[in-house]
């Protein structure tokens, strides 16, 4: 069968990636998908074992920062779209690495760029480069107010500055270039796959292991929590009906304190695990803040809801439900990305 179109999905092997990458070669029989990741530590491609046989699938591994190869790759397979979701994304990380992320999500996004508009350069009809990016770039909010679309940039962690850059020259190729490009900035991503560094996932399993949970500060630091398969939708619909040089911002309309979310997530574990009421609130303990915590996070994703139909499937309360079973149901695959044993699933089946 002949694609009429190759899209080239970065980070494909990662949280949200493994979704997209999944939705992508699922609904679109007649795209051939490209998921192209390095399989660092959060690349699992256990993530995508149900379509790994698709005859519209291929799994490229390949370094975003490495020019000469992503040059190769493209004069190769010449991606008509990109889907740009390969990041550094853990904050923690980012202050005790700051390089890292400078690299990886500021270098790597200029290669794909150069790369994406060295091969389509004249012709960029029904081409698109589609950048996903965080609120984390907006800084922090105070007890009111959202963060919209023309919000000021404000970052406050090696993180999200270096999101903040790669957003900057996405936007740059754009009016320098005429490079047909959109950005979606997202609001916390949770659910199933999701590498057990990130507060959710992270908590399951130390509720699951009796260890304790570690939560910064007062515990009242807000954010926005947004479903991963929403998310997911929605990427889809930007990708396919928005509008060029559009930003959009996409949240899940629910704003959580660290505290409550983590009391609401040990309920529903003590009810799922048939614990006494208030076993896994006992395992809470509070600890050192981190340098240059944001206080809050919270996204008005009203003009995606309003140009493109877009809204959350759940409420947090139905989606963490969802999450926390399938990490229940799945605890091969936690314990396999929490001992390392993941990374050699690539070898098994790719080599």
């Amino acid at each position: 069968m002949k694609h009429k179109k190759s899209i080239l999905i970065t980070g494909g092997a990662g949280f949200i990636g493994s979704h997209v990458v999944r939705l992508f070669v699922n609904k679109y029989p007649d795209y051939h998908i490209f998921n192209l990741d390095l399989l660092t530590y959060a690349g699992n491609l256990e993530n995508l074992q149900d379509v790994e046989k698709s005859s519209n699938y291929s799994f490229l591994k390949a370094d975003i920062t490495n020019e000469p190869e992503i040059n190769k790759l493209f004069d190769l397979y010449r991606f008509e779209g990109v889907i740009h979701l390969a990041a550094e994304s853990h904050v923690d990380r980012s202050i005790s690495d700051p390089l890292a992320f400078v690299k990886t999500n500021v270098m790597g996004t200029m290669v794909l760029l150069n790369a994406f508009k060295k091969i389509w350069e004249g012709d960029f009809n029904g081409k698109r480069f589609y950048h996903i990016s965080t609120d984390e770039v907006y800084g922090t909010l105070g007890d009111t107010g959202l963060f919209s679309e023309t919000t000021p940039y404000d970052p406050n962690s090696p993180y999200s500055a270096s999101k903040a850059s790669s957003d900057h020259f996405v936007r740059a190729y754009g009016e320098t270039y005429k490079l047909p490009y959109i950005i979606s900035n997202c609001s916390n991503n949770y659910g199933e796959n999701q590498f057990p560094e990130k507060l959710i996932p992270l908590f399951i399993n130390n509720i699951l292991e009796n260890k304790m949970l570690p939560v910064y500060g007062d515990g009242n630091y807000t954010r926005d929590w947004l479903y991963v398969k929403d998310h997911a939708e929605a990427i889809d619909l930007v990708f396919h009906k928005g509008k060029n040089t559009a930003t959009y911002n996409i949240g899940g309309f629910n704003e959580w304190k660290n505290i409550d979310l983590v009391k609401l997530l040990c309920q529903q574990m003590d009810v799922k695990l048939s614990k006494p009421k208030g076993t896994s609130e006992k395992l809470i303990t509070f600890v050192k803040d981190r340098p240059g915590h944001d206080l809050r996070y919270a996204i008005d994703a009203s003009k995606i809801s309003q140009e493109l139909g877009w809204k959350p499937s759940v409420t947090f309360e139905e989606g963490l439900s969802k999450t926390i079973d399938w990490y229940l149901n799945n605890k091969d695959w936690l314990e396999n990305v929490t001992s390392g044993a993941y990374q050699t699933y690539y070898e098994k089946q790719y080599k």
